[in-house]
């Protein structure tokens, strides 16, 4: 009789996937948890409802040349949670800072959020600015010029995302995960991949590691 530690030690041998923890931060309102609800389930729910504290889900990502499991961390952007998040940003990997683009206030709070990523990470982070609900252009108070620009000051990524209308929400996340340090073969920072990074590229030299087997 085979013993039960048996499949359970092999399933964990065939996937020892290093954990990639991303931590969605920005004011409240301006869709985190929408963002994440469209990567993970394809849904979109129009009631709206505070998130209380800290959320957390977990997703594999299939790529072409390699397989990442993503951390999802979705923090409330309610005042009164503000103590909490700095230890939430303290081991992540990745922070989205989030902001709406028909509410001004929100992008102006961004710098207030990407300041705490930094004075809790330095540079040893990836940020992105994601400006949210690009279904509502036409009441659009942040112009894409002056967000591109600000994520160009602050060396930062950037990209407009619509989790109502599904869009650029996979593209954003699929960015985030060909630009992770140490992944694959290249070594430059992340500062040097953001200019450069074509999320629609096949990699030419890169080998398939079981990217698709959950065997």
């Amino acid at each position: 009789m085979a013993t039960p530690s048996t499949p359970a030690s092999a399933d964990f041998s065939s996937s020892p996937l290093k954990r990639t923890k991303i931590v969605l931060l920005g004011d409240q309102s301006v869709g985190k948890t929408s963002l994440i609800t469209r990567f993970m389930y394809d849904t979109f729910d129009n009631t709206y409802q505070a998130t209380i504290g800290i959320d957390f889900l977990s997703k594999t990502m299939y790529l072409e040349d390699r397989t990442v499991r993503l951390q999802l961390w979705d923090t409330a952007g309610q005042e009164r949670f503000r103590s909490l998040i700095p230890s939430y940003i303290r081991d992540s990997s990745v922070a989205i800072v989030v902001f709406d683009i028909t509410n001004r206030a929100s992008f102006l709070s961004t710098t207030k959020w990407i300041d705490e990523v930094r004075s809790e990470r330095a540079n040893d982070v990836i940020i992105v600015l994601v400006g949210n609900k690009a279904d509502l252009s036409d009441k659009r108070q942040v112009t894409l010029e002056e967000a591109t620009a600000k994520a160009t000051e602050m060396n930062i990524m950037f990209m407009e995302t619509s989790a109502k209308a599904g869009h650029n929400v996979k593209s954003l996340f699929k960015k985030i995960a060909m630009s992770l340090p140490g992944m694959e073969k290249e070594g430059q920072s992340a500062e040097a991949q953001n200019n450069k990074i074509d999320v629609t590229a096949t990699p030419q030299n890169d080998v398939p590691e079981a990217s698709q087997c959950q065997c």
